[in-house]
């Protein structure tokens, strides 16, 4: 937000210097992110001086072109090559001499340089009143008055005037503050407090307001006062539309808006000097002079000022005519034919308060961010509508001789009631940290305008002011109260008083982290993927259900509409990303949720997402390029779970379309971890052509488990395991599950483990074909196994593969 200091000037009469005032104005919170200086003529002019014509002859290589002889005071005449028609010899013209910067319309500056136009030397530039920012002829060069003296600068000439402009980064509760006088009443406060310096601040006078004349009758009828609580309008006649005088155009550009006419530039004049909203609509367009706010239709077509049609929504509030014909989406733009024109001789001038979540909604809606709709979501002064609207139609009336021909209408039948709240010295002095004498309190309380109603030696009874929307508990009062009094007052006590809590168990965070340093050890970086995503990644696989996904009601896109059901997703745009950026060799990680609906409640369940791919270190002359594969995954997640002290783990082939080749880590019956090859139906989804190991590690059963695991001790296995590998051809649609499911059920007393350790899929099998290298660990408990035995178990394994699946040995 932008606030001009001379405007500011006008509700304080201060003279400080603007530094001095940012730092203040940051100290109360309105934090000032940077100072500009604004020039009326951008320049100042500076280099720009008063030149006399001695002599101007026409230029030997051009026919548009003169030479002229110019003084410029210094007693060396200088040739200057002048393309104006109205160059004479005895004029005073504004020069710019050889180093002076000149600022085109666009802002863009281009320096006056010593050059040569069709042969002839030029060591300057005479000027027109466009070049110089005064105004937009071209016609011809400006001629000045004949008594101003040769090498006067041409500031001192005009009214050019400096300002310095302050960038306010106002947080979204502070409404009162959306203007300059809000500004100023926060600087007062501040003054008073920090400074010791006592100003009264000065309010625009109303008090010549006036009915001209009782002749226009229009009707206004609110539908709705919870949406419209308060709704003011009046009409004004006899208007001459033109461009506004130059102190108003020079008051909007200072702060960054383009004038438009005199009666938008007073509405936009008040918007940012009161903070009050207004709107002006052509009178002769109202329909049976009857203004009507209300609810129109769902999908009603409607163009606004810019152009573009739009389709309502039902509970957009709508300023309409006599005949239900839109006019106006209240509180957030106009419509295409009521606005103000040239031709515009009545205005019907509105001055509202409407409900700050409708117009927010509204707003969110169909994508637009006005001045108004600024103000209004956050909350604006149901008290300043009338005092706003009395002050726009004394400058009407003065600026475009506007002749005020109605009563003001008022429609405000529930009288917004201040708020009351107690506050307790107590509480003050808890919260600051420091004890604040209590006539301090009650200074800072008088100069924000917060009544007190009523005092004991405990507290104080308040009323807040209609204009702060956020002031509604003691807490807030107590913000108040520091922010003015000043947070670098204070006092830091030389000694720190600490407390060591009795904590059971291993902290949360330590453990979470335990994992990330960790994982960062090992080369991952973390990532934060956004928790909205695409309903659309939930139909990629068949273990998401549609009917689970978290919808938001007022999504801010279609790309950001559900809550994630799985950490996937964001991963992988990650991924994609990367690789799409030549960064190829990939290792992430993620803590973070997802959110699932059930039919009686809502599950927010935390994980730990893992992604891999590419190779382990990058390509170098005196490295083995080594990928990223499934035994890599594999090892850093149970090392990071023994790290966490969760060590007896169980291996299960995992099903479902999410891995192509996956399997789950798990302690009894407690899910600790999935992971495997993310298949390569979900990696065209993100146009992923190279292989992505995914981890989906359930943080919440981790922490169940985490430093809890009792350490049971038991002999050495007397006698040895023994390991043996197949190799088998399989069909495609085989799954690791059901092989590791048939070699327990072939075998289900000696065979202790079934791991699968590669698989190969290319162009030198078959079609539909590949190969599995399955490793199976065999142990006796009571004595060593025998070849036989080993043997016949091998062929008993292998024969329940070629029988129920076909395999192939290779």
């Amino acid at each position: 937000m932008k606030i001009s200091y001379s405007w500011l000037k006008e509700f304080l009469k201060i003279d400080l210097e603007v530094e001095k005032v940012g730092n203040l104005l940051t100290d109360l919170g309105l934090e000032v992110e940077g100072i500009e200086t604004f020039e009326t003529v951008k320049g100042s002019l500076k280099g720009v001086v008063v030149g006399e014509v001695l002599s101007c002859v026409q230029h030997p290589n051009a026919d548009r072109l003169k030479i002229a002889n110019v003084d410029l005071g210094n007693g060396d005449p200088v040739q200057i090559v002048c393309g104006a028609p109205n160059v004479a010899v005895g004029q005073k013209v504004p020069v710019a001499t050889i180093g002076t910067k000149l600022y085109a319309e666009d802002g863009e500056s281009f320096t006056i340089k010593k050059g040569k136009i069709r042969g002839e030397s030029s060591f300057g530039m005479i000027c027109a009143e466009d070049e110089l920012g005064l105004g937009n002829s071209h016609e011809g060069i400006l001629v000045l008055a004949t008594d101003v003296e040769n090498g006067t600068p041409a500031e001192k000439l005009f009214d050019i005037r400096t300002d310095h402009i302050f960038e306010i980064g106002l947080t979204p509760n502070r409404a009162d503050a959306m203007s300059h006088l809000g500004v100023a009443r926060d600087l007062n406060a501040g003054l008073l407090q920090q400074e010791k310096i006592k100003k009264k601040l000065i309010t625009p006078p109303i008090s010549n307001f006036h009915i001209d004349e009782r002749t226009y009758k229009i009707k206004v009828e609110v539908a709705n006062n919870k949406l419209v609580p308060r709704y003011a309008g009046i009409v004004i006649t006899d208007l001459k539309v033109t461009e506004s005088p130059k102190w108003l155009l020079e008051k909007l550009r200072s702060i960054g808006l383009k004038p438009i006419n005199n009666i938008v530039d007073i509405t936009n004049y008040i918007l940012h000097g009161l903070g009050q909203p207004l709107h002006a609509f052509d009178a002769d367009m109202i329909s049976g002079k009857k203004v009507v706010v209300k609810n129109l239709p769902q999908g009603t077509k409607f163009t606004t000022l810019d152009g573009v049609e739009r389709e309502l929504h039902e509970d957009d509030i709508m300023i309409c005519d006599g005949e239900n014909n839109p006019m106006c989406i209240a509180g957030v733009f106009g419509g295409e034919k009521s606005g103000v024109t040239e031709n515009t001789k009545t205005i019907f001038l509105e001055s509202a308060y409407f409900n700050a979540v409708s117009i927010r909604k509204t707003a969110k809606r169909h994508a637009l961010n006005t001045d108004a709709s600024f103000r209004f979501e956050r909350g604006t002064d149901p008290e300043a509508v009338v005092f706003a609207l009395k002050r726009a139609a004394l400058l009407i009336s003065e600026i475009a001789d506007g002749t005020v021909v109605s009563d003001i209408i008022d429609i405000y039948p529930n009288k917004i009631e201040d708020f009351q709240v107690h506050l307790s010295y107590e509480r003050v002095h808890k919260l600051i940290g420091e004890e604040i004498p209590t006539e301090t309190i009650k200074n800072i309380l008088a100069s924000l305008d917060i009544k007190i109603n009523n005092q004991t030696r405990s507290g104080l009874g308040l009323t807040i002011p209609s204009y702060r929307v956020d002031v509604t508990r003691e807490a807030d009062i107590v913000e108040e109260i520091l922010r003015v009094y000043g947070y670098n007052n204070v006092v830091i006590p030389q000694k720190l008083i600490t407390s060591i809590n009795n904590v059971k168990g291993i902290s949360k965070d330590k453990i979470e982290n335990i994992a990330a340093n960790f994982l960062i050890g090992k080369g991952f970086y973390e990532t934060m993927a956004n928790s909205l995503t695409k309903p659309e990644y939930v139909a990629t696989s068949e273990t998401l259900n549609e009917e689970r996904n978290v919808n938001m009601l007022n999504a801010l896109s279609t790309d950001l509409s559900v809550m994630r059901q799985s950490m996937l997703f964001g991963g992988l745009e990650s991924i994609s990303y990367n690789i799409n950026r030549k960064n190829n060799n990939l290792k992430f990680f993620e803590f973070g949720s997802t959110y699932h609906k059930y039919k009686k409640e809502y599950q927010e369940p935390k994980h730990l997402s893992i992604l891999v791919s590419g190779n382990i270190l990058r390509s170098n002359w005196n490295v083995i390029t080594q990928p990223l594969d499934y035994f890599y995954l594999k090892g850093m997640i149970t090392t990071l779970l023994d790290r966490l002290g969760i060590n007896k783990l169980r291996a299960k082939a995992l099903e479902g379309d999410i891995f192509s080749e996956g399997i789950r880590l798990q302690t009894g019956k407690l899910k600790l971890a999935e992971f495997g090859y993310v298949s390569k139906k979900i990696l065209k989804t993100f146009g992923i052509k190279q292989e992505v190991l995914y981890a989906d590690i359930y943080w919440d059963n981790v922490l169940k488990k985490a430093g809890k695991t009792v350490v049971k001790v038991t002999d050495l296995p007397k006698y040895p395991e023994v390991k043996r590998d197949l190799a088998l051809l399989l069909d495609n649609s085989v799954k690791f599950i059901d092989l590791y499911n048939k070699a327990f059920q072939a075998e289900r007393r000696l065979l202790k483990e079934v791991d699968l350790f590669d698989v190969y899929i290319g162009n030198k099998l078959p079609a539909g074909k590949k190969s599995y290298a399955l490793s199976f660990v065999l142990q006796d408990e009571d004595k060593t196994l025998n070849e036989k035995q080993i043997d016949n178990i091998m062929e008993k394994l292998q024969n329940t593969f070629i029988k129920d699946f076909d395999a192939e040995l290779r």
